[in-house]
């Protein structure tokens, strides 16, 4: 199981009904297969994340964010991770809104 504990990410390519950008950042914390992260930045004012990591570091999570509109969203995701031959992780993720248009999208955020 690969840890998170303590690592930073950042997008590196995200679907237009995203509401991440270049300038929100990820911290991830884990105690056992337990993830969470607050996250906040661009046009999210704050945001959290909770889920459960599997044997192979793939990551099954819920998300809640306020927006800088002050709009309550909230998501789910599946997230599977790439080892960069820097040793870095990179994540490949699919997600779907559950509040607003329900639409789905791709994004990758790396380990900074």
């Amino acid at each position: 199981m690969i840890n998170y504990n303590n690592k930073v990410f950042k997008p590196i390519s995200i679907s237009d009904n995203a509401e991440v950008s270049d300038d929100t950042r990820f911290i991830y914390k884990q105690v056992g297969n337990v993830l969470t992260s607050e996250y906040k930045g661009g046009s999210i004012a704050k945001g959290h994340l909770i889920g459960i990591v599997n044997d192979n570091g793939c990551i099954d999570m819920r998300y809640h964010q306020i927006n800088t509109k002050g709009e309550l969203m909230t998501g789910v995701c599946f997230s599977k991770p790439e080892i960069r031959p820097n040793g870095k992780i990179r994540l490949h993720e699919t997600w779907q809104w559950t509040s607003g248009d329900l639409s789905k999208g791709i994004s990758i955020l790396e380990e900074i």
